[in-house]
């Protein structure tokens, strides 16, 4: 009997057919086919002894609770980011809102300036009167070219969900003393009993707990509706030397709290408010 090639000597034990086929012969038929030996043979079967005689073991993936560990801290990262991103998006709204409602209430508050200096002194009318609810006045338009005097009126009201709001009103451009009692008289009923018809000129400007106005007259602060009556005829001595607005508006505003506003009589302070 043959003894296979030295170059099968390194192999562990085989059949004899692998024994065969590794060493280049194969047997059909009862013959003994010539092959050309495996070059790389040897050389791979020293290689796998050394390494299972050194112990050595094939590299190994992750193990299921490294995965979960892994998944566990992405989806920690994502709640923090997703979060982060939240509250910059919230804190950019809530300064967007409160930069707007700062903006209403300087818009508000410049709107009352301007109507006080536009006052309009009108021989047998009315230029100005608080009755406690509703101040109205007479001012000259801004239009170009100048269309008429105009009756402006200014109340607080609730809503519908019971909300205090500032409001303002203003009657189109008069021309006649006719045209002006009846806005002057459509002004009182706005403020009191509105229709469609009033509520067709009102403005809403800005939520509103409360409001008061004083009048300064001889030197001191007073209730207008404790001043002394304006003469006969003479409508520019009911408009006084100046003009004193407290608002207190709600919390969750930008601004809150009681706000005071005092206006001059342009005669008396050089134009300024």
């Amino acid at each position: 009997m043959e003894h296979p090639p030295e170059a099968l000597r390194a192999f562990p034990p085989l059949s004899h057919c692998c024994a065969m086929r590794a060493g280049g012969r194969r047997q059909r038929g009862g013959a003994t086919l010539a092959r050309r030996p495996l070059a790389w043979a040897a050389p791979v079967a020293q290689a796998s002894r050394r390494r299972l005689s050194s112990g050595g073991t094939a590299p190994r993936g992750f193990t299921l609770i490294e995965l979960l560990v892994a998944i566990s801290v992405m989806a920690l990262i994502a709640i923090l980011s997703w979060r982060g991103l939240d509250g910059m998006v919230r804190a950019q709204e809530s300064t967007r809102q409160r930069a707007d409602e700062m903006l209403v209430l300087q818009a508000a508050l410049g709107q009352w300036g301007t109507d006080l200096d536009a006052l309009m002194p009108v021989a047998n009318t009315t230029p100005l009167d608080w009755d406690g609810q509703v101040l109205r006045l007479t001012r000259r338009s801004s239009a170009v070219p100048d269309e008429g005097a105009l009756v402006v009126a200014w109340t607080r009201r609730n809503n519908n969900q019971g909300v205090g709001q500032w409001l303002r009103w203003q009657s189109p451009p008069v021309r006649t003393r006719a045209d002006w009692r009846q806005a002057w008289e459509q002004a009182a009923q706005w403020a009191r009993t509105p229709g469609d018809a009033e509520r067709r000129y009102e403005v809403t400007l800005l939520p509103l707990d409360n409001w008061q106005i004083f009048y300064y007259r001889g030197g001191a602060w007073s209730n207008p509706q404790s001043s002394t009556g304006t003469p006969t005829g003479d409508s520019t001595s009911a408009i006084p030397d100046g003009i004193r607005l407290q608002i207190t508006l709600p919390p969750g505003l930008a601004l809150t709290g009681q706000l005071t506003r005092d206006w001059v009589n342009p005669v008396l302070g050089g134009g300024r408010t």
